[in-house]
């Protein structure tokens, strides 16, 4: 196994890793701190990806998690698992941009699923990604991810999921089977 992957430690998140979740996640997909890893939206996305606020909120909810991903005393990924019926939701998923690449998204993503299997007892897990963002999703979809077509506007004006760069973005749903 990949030495980015050895002594990871996965444990749900606490009031106390807000700030820190929220500099990784800012960190992985805008400014360019993030152009070092694969997953960067800073150029179809400025301003900010989420706030302390809504960190805090998915940790606070009863019926989401927060997973967090530690090496040694630091975070390196973080991801949201939110129960909704007979799915989850996958989001806020964030690793580190100089881990990107390593596996440790990899691992990340079957941890999360198995949590959910065992958690919820659900049977798929859903999740929403820029249509735009092709490499992104061919990614998920190597993760058994399928591609539904079923698209949602994005939120152009509400500055809390950034500011657009092009006016042409739209969240589609993608969906996997829990077996």
């Amino acid at each position: 196994m990949d030495t980015a992957t050895t002594g990871l430690v996965f444990r749900d998140a606490t009031d106390a890793d807000v700030d820190t979740l929220v500099a990784l996640v800012e960190s992985a997909y805008r400014g360019d701190s993030s152009r070092v890893g694969w997953t960067t939206e800073a150029d179809i996305l400025q301003g900010q990806r989420t706030d302390p606020e809504d960190v805090l909120k998915v940790i606070k909810s009863p019926d989401s998690k927060l997973l967090t991903v530690w090496r040694q005393d630091q975070v390196v990924a973080c991801c949201q698992l939110e129960h909704r019926g007979d799915h989850a939701y996958f989001g806020m998923f964030a690793v580190s941009p100089t881990l990107q690449g390593t596996g440790v998204g990899k691992l990340v993503i079957a941890e999360a699923e198995r949590r959910a299997r065992e958690t919820w007892a659900v049977t798929e897990m859903h999740m929403t990604v820029i249509s735009v963002r092709a490499d992104l999703i061919a990614f998920y979809e190597r993760r058994g991810y399928r591609r539904t077509g079923r698209m949602t506007p994005f939120p152009y004006g509400d500055e809390r999921f950034g500011i657009p760069q092009r006016d042409d973005l739209q969240f589609e749903l993608l969906v996997k089977e829990l077996g």
